[in-house]
């Protein structure tokens, strides 16, 4: 077990989330743990074949020199000899990458606390809502659904069936403009005091330069309903997009200054590395990660957790 695993597995079922994460992501868990045995040796072909799994795992080229840097001064420093304390090496690069991406979502700063949802096409924003949602009532918030996603009559279906599920209300059009029904949305959290409002807006291709401009639309006007609003812009990524994922962040962010992550789809076949390539290269708080499609399956990011489990490691 890793040493800084420890305390973050004691008195909660994060034992078993673990055991679930580990298992999503099995595909570069079990490269590492081949590769990294006890009474292997530490080499150059080791190293080699070290940065072969971590650029296919999509860490990307920069993150992984950077890791492998400071697993090669590890092995200096410490004086490591085998393979298998490369592990515990590795693990700690990581986490020293990662942990600052772990920043909770603080939802108590504003009444009501506006977060608002977005993405590419088939991310999974409708779902994470719905997630999201129970997640915050867990806390004991009150939460309203704004079902921004006026493209796609589905999308309004989909959200309402998780309002019904949560026994959430949800605000809708059967046509309109987005940024009308979130405007509808923010109004109504306000008169009735609810805690926190989720905006559902439509997919999107970072290419599209219109629909671009139409999502910083909603923002402006959710601005306008409440002053400061939105207090939390999350961006939806697939797990399973990879490298592609670093394009989204970077598009987005410019686009409507991204506040946090949400890593959908981690369900084995997602190598999970892209984490990394974010925390080098655009490094945004990752808010939660998701593992499946159950209520409970989105949980906050973790980044012990998430080493551990990306190491092989469930212990």
């Amino acid at each position: 077990m890793f040493s800084f695993l420890k305390k973050s597995q004691a008195g909660n079922d994060s034992s078993n989330w673990l055991a679930r994460l580990t298992g999503s992501l099995a595909r570069t868990g079990g490269q590492l743990s081949a590769l990294l045995v006890p009474g292997g040796r530490i080499d150059e072909d080791l190293y080699e074949e070290l940065e072969t799994i971590l650029i296919t795992s999509d860490v990307g080229m920069d993150a992984t020199r950077l890791l492998l840097a400071d697993v090669r001064r590890a092995v200096k420093e410490q004086r490591l000899t085998e393979a298998g304390q490369l592990k515990e090496a590795l693990a700690h690069a990581l986490l020293k990458l990662l942990q600052p991406l772990a920043q909770p979502l603080d939802v108590g700063t504003h009444a009501p606390f506006v977060v608002m949802l977005c993405g590419v096409n088939g991310a999974g924003k409708t779902t994470s809502i719905g997630k999201l949602a129970k997640h915050f009532q867990q806390q004991g918030k009150s939460v309203l659904l704004a079902a921004g996603d006026t493209f796609r009559a589905a999308a309004r279906e989909q959200l309402t069936e998780w309002g019904r599920r949560n026994d959430v209300t949800v605000i809708a059009q059967q046509s309109g403009d987005a940024a009308a029904v979130i405007f509808d949305a923010v109004q109504a959290a306000q008169a009735r005091h609810i805690d926190v409002v989720l905006a559902d807006t439509a997919g999107r291709l970072t290419t599209q330069a219109h629909l671009m401009e139409e999502i910083r639309k909603v923002k402006r006007v959710i601005a306008k309903a409440l002053p400061d609003a939105p207090h939390e812009v999350l961006l939806v990524l697939d797990a399973n997009t990879g490298q592609n994922a670093l394009t989204q962040v970077k598009a987005f962010d410019d686009a409507l200054q991204v506040t946090g992550l949400v890593l959908t789809k981690l369900d084995g076949t997602a190598k999970g590395g892209v984490i990394a390539a974010i925390a080098k290269a655009h490094p945004i708080p990752v808010r939660f990660i998701g593992v499946g499609e159950g209520l409970d399956d989105l949980r906050p990011f973790v980044a012990e957790e998430f080493v551990a489990a990306l190491l092989g490691d469930e212990r």
